[in-house]
């Protein structure tokens, strides 16, 4: 076989080669991307970033890496399909570090996830007096370490017989107040033709022996039952039931009637064996120092750190030093205030992403792809210069860094800059820009100007309407702070991550004032089968609209109804569950990934295809459908920065910020008068371009304008400057922080050289007139 000409063996070595990318709105996008250099992928929301880094370049790697195995393996691992592209070259072993959060139960925790557990457990094992035996005799996941009260869980779930059973009524007239145990449910029939009681009786005039059958009884051999009453079973009651249902594990779907009964039924305490240890006696007896690992586990990782560093024991140097590397990893990712023992599904996306990150940082390997997607989410300018660090030692190992991103911080420290644009959507998906960053700045695209313009700092904020006195808050790390909210305001709350933001503003405040609102970056229920069109409520009148245009029943026109696609269910995907690895999803070859099967596919209005609107974007769909209960409301998704998402794209592939936005949008269409706004955001601006951000803020400025109130708790320099109010909290995370650092006007904050933040505003305010290099120097010093 002939060899390949040198340049070209040359150029596959330097890069990587996208030629004619056209997945999703990519218009036969073609670049090359340098290897063994930080690349980072610019421009608006929706505009292709994402496309081109994980649809196309992370698509085809994985997939050609799952057909080099042999034809057995590929039989049992999940079918990839071929990027949207022309050709591809030049590509390595790829890694996505994405943001979707960690999966896993309450048995998960940081510790677990970062992979430092297991080495906390080992170092215990060797040196912690008295010993409690091998590694497991320490874990709470392992029979020989787990407390057995709460099986290693650190909480005790019970029923509480009061709000389950209504006993002035009988069996058939609903005495158990839980929806499996309705009148006519299965469940129902087994308690009523067991023979035990009278179905027609009131629980309360039964007599407490027979009450305590039916309540308690487990694997009973029943007497006397009706003849409806299975043969070969026997009884169990209604209280083992639930237990061996749902508290013993947890279901993979619940339905909403049950989950609210859940929280109506179910009561949690911690548990009295362990006080929430998790593990055994032996376990926690076992000491370092005086320090059980349970202490470990609790205390914030910045404190482990110091705390590990302190064991000078010849016989575990090498785990202390691998203990001290993991820790200090975490810590240089701004996660140094999560303590061990955090359960993982409680992280946030970007929380997760720098969890995952730490995963990579010791890997051996070499001449791999990482592909990041924004890992500055969630992080304090503070925190940015060490994420810029870690992001420059992973390409120093000899790797190619991919990173989609709007932080100026991290494309000032990439090598190289691919910008895309010039809008979202449609108005998106072609190169505006290749070269290094200090030439992106000079540039007239959307980022340059944004790079180059420094922040304003709101010289003339509004004045309150009136004030909501918070006072005497001691939640997480809060050190019974006081604060006064003014009213028909924009208010920033600002502060570096685990300075108690969201504990004052997302949980003490709408607890004491109810009449604040939280919109945050919770998943939307119903997941996968959720849609920007299913939350704006906007769903079923565009169904509506197909059936009398076509005749055919408007449940055909829906994906979880009669018009579902028999092969993926209405899904769109095919998903392939990897056991301990992260689930894989195809798309669904059947109806191409529309949800709908061939009867609806037929049916047309206007020349259109329930499948066409539903891929449409805000705009396009209200031109189509012009009726105000919806065209009103895709109007607010336009307004909220989402006019570039398709009204059918799965609310399981949004982001964070983007799954915020939505329910921002649906609140705003739901409030007919501003004034009575009370809104609290969590990052509303995660995912945002500089320029959409601008555009974010001017509906804010609307909305306060008519009355409303807003609190944002957010990092961005672009908001804080911008706001009227501030409250800055820290000065830095855990016990260190939990204290008001500043309240009032923006200008204040500035001049505050108690703060951290007011530090980073300065410089954001600064006049760039010192180039690119004093950029790229300033960033290089807060590294």
């Amino acid at each position: 076989m002939p060899e390949e000409p040198t340049d070209r063996r040359t150029d596959r070595a330097a890069w990587i080669t996208v030629e004619g990318a056209r997945t999703h709105n990519l218009q036969g996008v073609s670049v090359r991307v340098p290897k063994h250099r930080i690349t980072v992928f610019t421009g608006v929301s929706g505009s292709g970033k994402s496309s081109l880094a994980f649809g196309t370049i992370a698509a085809e790697a994985q997939r050609l890496v799952g057909d080099s195995y042999p034809l057995f393996v590929r039989n049992r691992l999940p079918h990839i399909g071929r990027a949207d592209v022309d050709h591809v070259d030049g590509l390595m072993f790829t890694t996505v570090v994405d943001q979707r959060p960690l999966g896993g139960n309450a048995r998960s925790t940081v510790g677990t996830a970062s992979d430092v557990a297991p080495l906390l457990r080992m170092l215990f094992s060797r040196v912690g007096e008295p010993s409690a035996g091998y590694s497991p005799a320490y874990s709470f996941n392992d029979p020989s370490g787990m407390c057995p009260a709460c099986e290693g869980l650190g909480t005790v779930d019970d029923i509480d017989l009061d709000a389950l059973l209504d006993r002035s009524r009988s069996l058939n007239e609903g005495a158990i107040r839980f929806p499996t145990f309705k009148p006519g449910t299965f469940r129902w029939k087994r308690m009523i033709h067991s023979g035990l009681v009278d179905p027609d009786a009131p629980l309360s005039q039964l007599n407490d022996a027979d009450l305590d059958t039916l309540l308690f009884a487990e694997d009973l051999r029943l007497e006397h039952p009706d003849p409806q009453y299975p043969k070969s079973s026997n009884f169990d009651g209604i209280i083992p039931r639930l237990r061996a249902s749902y508290l013993r594990r947890t279901p993979s779907h619940l339905t909403e009637d049950v989950k609210e009964g859940l929280a109506r039924v179910v009561t949690r305490r911690t548990c009295p064996a362990c006080d929430g240890a998790r593990v055994n006696a032996a376990a926690r007896e076992s000491r370092i120092d005086g320090l059980s690992i349970v202490d470990w586990q609790q205390m914030p990782v910045a404190d482990l750190r110091q705390v590990a560093a302190s064991v000078h024991d010849l016989r575990v140097s090498p785990l202390v030093t691998a203990i001290g590397e993991r820790l200090e990893a975490m810590d240089s990712v701004g996660l140094g205030y999560l303590s061990l023992d955090r359960i993982s599904r409680t992280l946030s996306g970007g929380e997760a992403q720098r969890v995952k990150i730490i995963r990579h940082l010791g890997s051996a390997l070499s001449d791999v792809c990482y592909i990041f997607d924004e890992p500055s989410a969630g992080l304090h300018p503070h925190d940015v210069g060490r994420l810029t660090a870690i992001l420059r030692r992973l390409r120093d190992a000899h790797n190619t860094v991919l990173v989609v991103e709007h932080h100026p911080d991290v494309i000032a420290a990439a090598d190289h800059v691919i910008d895309l644009g010039p809008g979202g959507g449609a108005q998106g998906g072609r190169v505006q820009f290749e070269g290094a960053p200090e030439a992106l700045r000079r540039s007239a695209t959307s980022t340059g100007r944004v790079l180059a313009s420094p922040v304003r700092i709101n010289s003339r904020p509004r004045a309150a309407g009136g004030w909501v006195r918070l006072e005497h808050a001691n939640l997480h790390n809060l050190r019974d702070v006081a604060v006064d909210i003014p009213l028909g305001v924009l208010i920033a709350v600002s502060g570096v991550a685990g300075s108690g933001k969201s504990s004052l503003i997302a949980e003490e405040l709408p607890l004491r004032h109810p009449e604040f609102t939280v919109v945050g970056q919770e998943p939307l229920h119903g997941g996968g089968r959720s849609t920007p069109a299913t939350v704006l409520g906007i769903a079923e009148p565009i169904r509506d609209a197909f059936a009398r245009a076509t005749g055919l029943a408007a449940s055909w026109f829906s994906a979880n109804g009669r018009g579902a696609c028999p092969a993926c269910r209405g899904r769109g995907v095919i998903t392939t569950d990897l056991a301990f690895l992260d689930d894989v999803s195809t798309t669904c070859e059947a109806c191409g990934g529309t949800r709908f099967n061939p009867t609806t596919l037929a049916a047309t209005m206007g020349g259109r295809t329930i499948a066409d609107v539903l891929a449409m974007n805000a705009r396009r769909a209200a031109d189509l459908l012009p009726e105000p209960r919806i065209a009103g409301r895709l109007r607010w998704l336009a307004d909220v920065g989402l006019g570039y998402l398709a009204i059918g794209q799965g609310a399981d592939t949004l982001s964070g910020g983007e799954r915020q936005r939505l329910l921002l949008a649906r609140r705003l269409a739901e409030t007919p008068e501003p004034s009575r706004l009370r809104l609290v955001l969590d990052e509303p601006t995660a995912g945002l371009h500089g320029a959409d951000v601008d555009r974010l803020l001017r509906l804010f400025d609307r909305l306060v304008d008519a009355g409303a109130t807003i609190l944002a708790i957010e990092h961005n320099q672009r908001v804080i400057a911008h706001a009227d109010h501030i409250i800055d909290l820290g000065p830095g995370a855990g016990h260190d922080g939990g204290t008001v650092v500043y309240q009032g006007p923006p200008a204040g904050l500035a001049a505050d050289r108690r703060s951290v933040t007011g530090a980073y505003l300065r410089d954001a305010a600064r006049p760039r007139s010192g180039g690119p290099d004093a950029m790229a120097g300033r960033n290089k010093a807060r590294s």
